[in-house]
């Protein structure tokens, strides 16, 4: 594999830092080709199996800058989704039978519109979730956005790399555990992870797992059950679930591999955890991924490395056809061992648990 001869850090835009990540994943070494082990187990290449849930990251502005992020979002990040775009988003769901809209970031709540889009969304009776840092909840400007999630039911999948406080700080950043802390409990007071009422849907409240640094996550139900006795018993919060979630190889993760000579280890241990039971369930079968200009992609992870869905498909929401991309062919590349490694990952946690 070529030496990394350029920090990655200081691309120039956007599309050279997408074309300079895809050169690595794609530079000749002894790792195999995705598609090629597809075959070679004698399965079908992937394709979609219908459109349920929209995922629509509305903007890469965060205030947080955290070493696993594959969205290279921060503070000084603009790219955000503007109303029109919003809007666009909006009539895709009108017309369609599409049932979760699903918002990412960056920290989805600092794009100006996004009370507007969850209130409209809700309207049109669709479920929302938030892909929530947790520690927006406490940022100035954003004290009443805990109290606006629960009056709108939206379910909140919330990141916590780990469910002790120095494993997670040195993901996110000194005091980030302490801040989800007192955000969870914040939470838990609305009613998030608790029982529901008489009447009232329950608020979903969702725990997400990252590993630190380059290994596989563990079993996604053991390891719920540490998280779920530390919380309880140091500081009494309670949760509905957690996802564990393998960190890809992009963006600053991929920085990290690679300035630690790490990288070709790590693709090999995706590659030996290969699952094929994990294809069938891969969240780009069920979904399709809006950028935050509209772009359209088969996941989250290909849109941060621009790589767009088949030309015969849709390439705008506003184009937004869900008989075609419900039933087109996935772009796939060297990531994509990401998703389909062990008990495999996506969006909504472990597949093959």
């Amino acid at each position: 594999m070529p030496q990394a001869s350029r920090s990655l850090k200081l691309r120039q835009s956007p599309l050279a830092e997408a074309s300079a990540q895809l050169e690595i994943l794609n530079a000749p070494s002894e790792l195999s080709n995705f598609d090629a082990v597809i075959q070679e187990k004698g399965l079908d290449r992937l394709s979609a199996d219908g459109v349920e849930i929209l995922q629509v990251n509305v903007g890469k502005m965060c205030n947080m800058t955290c070493r696993h992020c594959h969205v290279d979002a921060g503070p000084d990040r603009r790219e955000i989704m503007t109303r029109e775009t919003i809007d666009q988003c909006l009539e895709a769901l009108r017309n369609s039978d599409i049932h979760t809209v699903d918002l990412t970031g960056g920290a989805p709540e600092m794009n100006p519109d996004f009370r507007y889009f969850v209130t409209e969304a809700r309207k049109l009776g669709k479920h929302v979730i938030d892909r929530c840092n947790l520690t927006i909840l406490l940022a100035p400007g954003y004290e009443d956005m805990a109290e606006f999630l629960a009056e709108n039911q939206v379910e909140i999948v919330a990141s916590l790399p780990c469910y002790l406080p120095d494993n997670t700080d040195m993901q996110r950043g000194d005091g980030a555990y302490q801040s989800s802390i007192e955000a969870l409990q914040r939470l838990n007071k609305l009613g998030y992870g608790m029982p529901a009422s008489d009447g009232e849907d329950a608020l979903m409240l969702t725990l997400v797992f990252n590993p630190v640094g380059p290994s596989l996550p563990p079993d996604q139900q053991m390891l719920e059950e540490k998280y779920r006795q530390h919380l309880r018993k140091e500081y009494q919060i309670e949760f509905n679930r957690l996802f564990t979630i393998t960190n890809m190889p992009i963006s600053r993760f991929l920085d990290e591999l690679i300035e630690s000579n790490q990288y070709e280890a790590y693709m090999d241990t995706l590659v030996n955890a290969f699952n094929p039971a994990a294809l069938s369930g891969v969240m780009c079968r069920k979904m399709i991924s809006v950028g935050w200009d509209g772009l359209l992609f088969d996941c989250d992870f290909n849109q941060m490395l621009e790589i767009a869905t088949t030309k015969d498909q849709p390439k705008h929401i506003r184009d937004f056809d869900a008989s075609l991309l419900g039933s087109r062919q996935i772009v796939v590349d060297q990531h994509c061992f990401g998703c389909t490694a062990a008990a495999g990952s996506g969006c909504l946690g472990a597949i093959d648990s």
